[in-house]
């Protein structure tokens, strides 16, 4: 449960930790420009429909003064004037269709709309006026009965001032729209991070937590939010294992040393009873006893240094190991107690600080797993490199398959799915050893060979060490096979 709540909150990357800030920003900004095209895209129609309406409503005004005074007889030159920069202009026509009257900016021009209404009708269109005007107009065409006939009044209304609002509606969404979106992203981003900075420390803090300081805690905002909502659960969940590992390890711890004393007793009565001279079905029974009972007292010491392990009490001598020897002598053991294996040993003379006993139990633990899935041969090396001691234990059995390679050095674990006492180990060799090494500051991995697989064991060396291997050719110490 531990090991999965600090994979959740381990964010392994500067990437990945501005994701959700960045994530947020872009969102943010796609959110606002797209809200500012629909609503510049509703002002650009709202805009020019207004403005279209206004220069309608001038029309018609204008077109129905002139015909009001066409009406009554009265004088049409102030009508007929332009407006300001000829945004209005005016032609009456008689019943042929011949020019009246005009404004001075239409003199000498033909009729600017083919328009021809009937009395009291009016009549629209939109179209560009001959001469030097580029602009498109709208024009109001109205019929009108006087005392001398029926005449047509044309007004023309310039459209410039729409063109002159729609361009500006076009130029501030142009200019507007980016410049609001990089802000709105920016000021998220800057916003989220701040909001952010809370979860980043409980991130850190949670990726410092491992089974040896379970008593850390997150920590809580102050602000009462579904962050600190989110740390006090957490917090409560780091209590609940906490407890819950405490529970374990003392269970574990108090059964191993309660087992200690009834198992040295039945030794002790086993090697009473095997110098008896019982009878030879009863002799065996004794002899399984005794088998079985060492076994198990090995379980239990087993369980005492985890035990010892989990509550940060494995404590490491440190004094000079040479481990050339240290493993020579366990290749040794191998070939006595397995003359059927074809044991090919190299060795490079390599000195380690450390305990001897601890690194003597992880190289037979390892050593012995590899006895166990071995087919036909096991090979052994020991050389110094990289400023590393480098212990490689491998076998010709079946490979480790990569999604197992840490798998296999839980407690418990055995990859071939043996029960059998005699073969199958209890599957707390590998967890033991891994222990013994990073109490030694060093790794314990599984690897690929050609044929089978291998356990790389590797050590600090002391500063004084010289490292022949990257000045000197290979040169071995011991080879034997």
């Amino acid at each position: 449960m531990l090991v999965t709540l600090r994979r959740r909150l381990s964010v392994p990357s500067l990437r990945r930790r501005l994701g959700v800030r960045l994530r947020s920003a872009l969102a943010a900004a796609v959110v606002v420009a797209i809200a500012s095209l629909l609503a510049g895209g509703v002002l650009f129609v709202t805009a020019r429909a207004i403005l279209l309406d206004n220069i309608n409503t001038a029309a018609n005004d204008k077109a129905a003064q002139i015909a009001a005074a066409l009406t009554s007889g009265s004088d049409l030159p102030t009508l007929l004037r332009p407006s300001a920069r000829d945004r209005t202009v005016v032609q009456i026509l008689d019943a042929a269709g011949r020019v009246e009257a005009a404004s001075d900016a239409l003199a000498g021009e033909t009729a600017i709309s083919a328009l021809r209404p009937g009395p009291g009708e009016r009549i629209k269109e939109q179209r560009h006026l001959p001469g030097v005007h580029e602009e498109p107009f709208w024009i109001v065409a109205q019929g009108v009965s006087t005392p001398v006939g029926n005449r047509t009044v044309l007004v023309a209304e310039s459209l410039d001032t729409v063109g002159d609002g729609s361009d500006a509606v076009i130029v501030a969404l142009l200019l507007g729209l980016p410049l609001l979106a990089l802000t709105v992203g920016v000021a998220t981003f800057l916003f989220v991070g701040r909001t952010l900075r809370p979860v980043e420390a409980m991130r850190l803090q949670a990726a410092t937590i491992t089974a040896h300081n379970l008593h850390e805690r997150l920590p809580v905002p102050a602000t009462d939010d579904e962050i600190a909502a989110l740390a006090s659960t957490m917090n409560t969940m780091l209590d609940r294992i906490e407890a819950s590992s405490a529970a374990q390890r003392r269970f574990v711890g108090d059964a191993s040393h309660e087992l200690r004393s009834p198992l040295a007793t039945v030794q002790a009565n086993a090697d009473l009873l095997e110098t008896a001279g019982l009878p030879a079905t009863a002799a065996r029974s004794v002899g399984r006893i005794r088998t079985e009972s060492t076994r198990m007292a090995r379980l239990v010491e087993d369980l005492l240094l985890l035990a010892r392990a989990d509550n940060d009490q494995l404590r490491t001598r440190r004094q000079d190991v040479d481990l050339d020897d240290l493993v020579y002598t366990e290749r040794e053991r191998l070939a006595e107690l397995h003359p059927n294996l074809n044991v090919r040993a190299i060795f490079d003379p390599v000195r380690v600080e450390g305990d001897p006993d601890a690194l003597l139990r992880v190289v037979r633990n390892v050593i012995d797993n590899a006895i166990r899935h071995a087919h036909t041969k096991i090979t052994i090396s020991v050389a110094g490199r990289d400023r590393m001691a480098e212990i490689v234990i491998g076998n010709d059995g079946p490979p480790i398959p990569p999604s197992d390679r840490e798998r296999i050095f839980d407690r418990f674990v055995r990859l071939d799915g043996s029960r059998s006492r005699m073969d199958g180990g209890s599957g707390l060799g590998l967890a033991i050893a891994r222990d013994i090494v990073s109490a030694h500051g060093g790794t314990l991995t599984a690897d690929d060979l050609d044929q089978g697989a291998a356990m790389r064991i590797r050590l600090p060396l002391p500063t004084t060490f010289n490292d022949s291997s990257a000045a000197e050719p290979y040169v071995s110490r011991y080879e034997s096979s």
